[in-house]
C-alpha cells in the first residue's frame, strides 16, 4: 500500500463530509445569509470588522492549527499503529471536532459575538460561568507549558540527515527570530503606508524563505554563548519564549499577531501542499504497522489515550476559544460559518493525516521511533516534510529546516493567543482592568508555566522531556474543554429548540469527549498515587482540580436541563426555526 492512496482516500472522505454533513449542520442551525452578524451590526473597525471569508479562513486556520495536529498524530501513530490514529482523525474531525467548532462559532454570533463562556453564563448559571473560566485558564496554562518546551527543544542540538547534512537547532532559532521580526516590519508598513496587503504579502513572504535559508549560516547557539549543556540551553529558550508570550500579548494586535497570522497561514498551506506533492510524486510505501495492539509496547492503553493524545486534528476545545473570541467578531455572514468553522477543522484533519504519514513511511525499528528519547515529533515531522519536498528537488537541509520552522511557526500563534486569552480570563475573574491589570494578569499567565518548565521531570528513573510529561494532561484537559463546550452548546440548543437532533449532533459527542477525557485524567491521578502517592506532584493535583471543576460543571448542566420545562427559552438569543 502506498502513502498516496491512504492520504488521497482521507482527503476524499474529508471533502465528502464538507459537501454532505456540512450543509446538514447549516440547515439544522438555520444559518441565514441575510441575518445581520455582530461584525456588521457592531462594526468599529477595531474588534468588530466583517471580512471576506477567504481571508478569515486563513486567519482562523492559522490560529487553530498549531503543533497539536503534528505532535498528537505522530505520538499516537507510533504508539498504537497508524490505522486507529487515522480512523480517529477522520471520524473525530467530521462528526465531533467540526461540529464543536461550527456550533461554538454560531453560538457566539447568536450572542453578540461573546465568548462561549458567556453563552454558558446566559443559558446555565453564573456559577457555571466561573467554573468554566477557571477550567479554561488552567487548560491554557498547560497548553503553554507543553508547546513552549517542545518549541525550545527545536532550538538546541542538531539533526543528522541521511545524506550527511546537518540541520542545527541553533540555526532554526535564528530563522525563528528573523521570522518574528518580519511581521513587525510588515505591520508597521501596513499601518503607516498605503501599501496594499497583497503587495506586502508578495514582498514579505519570500523574505520568510530567506530567513529559513540564512538561519543555518548564522546559528544562535546558546550552548556555546553561555557555556552550558543542551538541557540548560533549552530551559533558557523556555524563558525567552515566555518573555515573547508576555510581550506579544500586550502589544497591539496589528503590530505582530495579525501580520504574523497572515504569513503563518501561508506557512500552513505550503507545508500541506508541499507534503501532498511529495506524496503524489514520491511513490513512498507504507512501512509502519497498521495496528500494534490495544496497548503500546510501553504498556499504554489505546482507550482512552488515543482520544487525548490526538487532540487537535480530531477535536480541540481550544478552537472554541478562537471561534468565540476573535473569529465571531469578523464573520461577515452567518453562512460563512460552514467554511470558516467546519471547513477549517477538516483542513486541520488533513494536516494531521500528513503528519501521520511521516510515521507511516518509517519502519517500526527506525531510529526516529526507537532511538533514545524518541519519537521526537518536531524532528520526525521535519524529517518527513524534508523527505516529501526532496522529491520536488528541494535540498534536504532546506526541506528539514522548513519543516522545523513550520512547526515552530504554528506554535507561536498558539502561545501568544493562549497568553492573551489567559489574561482576559484573569481580568474577568478579578475585575482588575486598566494598564496595570493588563500587565499583571499577563505576567501571571506567563509566569505560572515557568514553574513547571524549570522542573526536570523524572519518570521510571529516567529524565523525561517536560512536554512529554504534560502532553497527556494537556490532551485530556483540552478534550475536556471541548466536552464542556459541547455541553454548553447542547444546553443552549435544547433551550432554544427542544429538537431531538440536538442530543445526537452535539450531545453524543459531548458524552464521548467527557468520558474519554475524565478517564484519562483519572488514570493520571491513579498512576501517580499507585507509584508514590500524589504528595506534591503538581501534575496529579492539577488533574484533580480539573476533574472536580468538570464534575461540578456537569452537575450544573444536568440541573439546568432537568429544570428547563416548557417552551424554548429566548433569553437574549433568537430561537432557531424548527427543523
Amino acid at each position: 500500500m502506498s502513502l498516496l492512496s491512504v492520504v488521497l482516500l482521507s482527503a476524499l472522505v474529508l471533502m465528502a463530509a464538507y459537501w454532505t454533513y456540512g450543509p446538514v449542520l447549516s440547515r439544522l442551525l438555520q444559518l441565514d445569509p441575510k441575518a445581520e452578524t455582530p461584525a456588521v451590526r457592531l462594526r468599529d473597525d477595531v474588534d468588530y470588522v466583517p471580512i471576506e471569508p477567504k481571508f478569515l479562513l486563513t486567519q482562523h486556520f492559522s490560529a487553530i492549527a498549531a503543533a497539536g495536529p503534528i505532535v498528537g498524530p505522530i505520538l499516537a501513530g507510533a504508539m498504537f499503529g497508524w490505522a486507529p490514529a487515522l480512523l480517529w482523525i477522520l471520524i473525530g474531525s467530521v462528526l465531533i471536532g467540526g461540529v464543536h467548532d461550527m456550533t461554538s462559532l454560531v453560538a457566539s454570533i447568536r450572542h453578540q459575538a461573546r465568548s462561549i463562556a458567556d453563552v454558558v453564563r446566559e443559558h446555565m448559571t453564573p456559577r457555571s460561568y466561573l467554573l468554566f473560566l477557571a477550567f479554561i485558564w488552567l487548560a491554557l496554562v498547560y497548553i503553554v507549558v507543553a508547546f513552549t518546551d517542545i518549541t525550545a527543544a527545536s532550538f538546541v542540538g542538531a539533526l543528522q540527515l541521511e545524506n550527511g547534512d546537518t540541520v542545527t537547532g541553533a540555526g532554526i532559532a535564528t530563522s525563528s527570530l528573523l521570522y518574528l521580526a518580519l511581521p513587525i516590519v510588515m505591520g508597521l508598513v501596513l499601518r503607516y503606508t498605503r501599501m496594499p496587503l497583497s503587495l506586502a504579502t508578495v514582498i514579505f513572504l519570500p523574505l520568510v524563505a530567506v530567513s529559513i535559508w540564512a538561519g543555518q549560516y548564522a546559528p544562535l547557539d546558546l550552548e556555546k554563548l553561555l557555556g552550558v549543556d543542551v538541557a540548560v540551553a533549552q530551559r533558557v529558550w523556555c524563558v525567552v519564549l515566555l518573555i515573547y508570550c508576555f510581550i506579544a500579548s500586550v502589544i497591539p494586535m496589528w503590530l505582530l499577531l495579525q501580520p504574523r497570522g497572515h504569513l503563518g497561514g501561508f506557512f500552513l498551506f505550503f507545508a500541506l501542499g508541499g507534503g501532498a506533492l511529495g506524496l503524489i510524486f514520491g511513490g513512498k510505501p507504507v512501512a509502519y504497522p497498521a495496528f500494534i495492539g490495544w496497548e503500546s509496547l510501553q504498556g499504554q492503553p489505546l482507550f482512552p489515550l488515543l482520544f487525548v493524545t490526538i487532540a487537535c486534528g480530531a477535536c480541540s476545545g481550544f478552537h472554541s476559544m478562537i471561534a468565540s473570541g476573535t473569529t465571531s467578531k469578523q464573520l461577515r455572514r452567518e453562512t460563512d460559518a460552514r467554511l470558516v468553522g467546519y471547513g477549517t477543522m477538516l483542513m486541520e484533519g488533513m494536516v494531521a493525516v500528513v503528519s501521520l504519514a511521516c510515521v507511516m513511511m518509517l519502519s517500526a525499528d527506525h531510529e526516529l521511533i526507537t532511538g533514545p528519547g524518541n519519537p521526537k515529533p518536531n524532528l520526525l515531522y521535519a524529517q518527513g516534510i524534508g523527505s516529501f519536498l526532496a522529491v520536488l528537488g528541494i535540498p534536504a537541509s532546506f526541506g528539514v529546516s522548513f519543516g522545523l520552522m513550520a512547526f515552530t511557526t504554528f506554535v507561536y500563534d498558539t502561545l501568544d493567543v493562549c497568553t492573551r486569552l489567559g489574561r482576559y480570563i484573569l481580568q474577568e475573574l478579578t475585575g482588575w482592568n486598566g494598564r496595570l491589570g493588563r500587565l499583571v494578569c499577563t505576567a501571571a499567565t506567563a509566569a505560572v508555566p515557568l514553574i513547571f518548565l524549570m522542573r526536570q521531570p523524572i519518570q521510571g528513573g529516567k529524565v523525561t522531556p517536560t512536554w512529554r510529561v504534560f502532553w497527556d494532561l494537556f490532551g485530556a484537559s483540552n478534550q475536556l474543554l471541548a466536552a464542556l463546550t459541547l455541553i454548553g452548546v447542547t444546553v443552549w440548543l435544547w433551550q432554544t429548540r427542544r429538537a431531538r437532533w440536538v442530543w445526537l449532533v452535539t450531545g453524543l459527542p459531548a458524552v464521548l469527549m467527557y468520558t474519554m477525557s475524565t478517564w484519562a485524567l483519572g488514570r493520571i491521578i491513579y498512576l501517580t498515587y499507585a507509584k508514590t502517592g500524589i504528595g506534591l506532584d503538581l501534575v496529579a493535583w492539577v488533574a484533580v482540580v480539573l476533574l472536580a471543576l468538570a464534575a461540578l460543571m456537569l452537575v450544573e448542566a444536568v440541573l439546568v436541563v432537568l429544570g428547563s420545562a416548557g417552551p424554548p427559552a429566548r433569553r437574549g438569543a433568537p430561537a432557531l426555526a424548527s427543523a
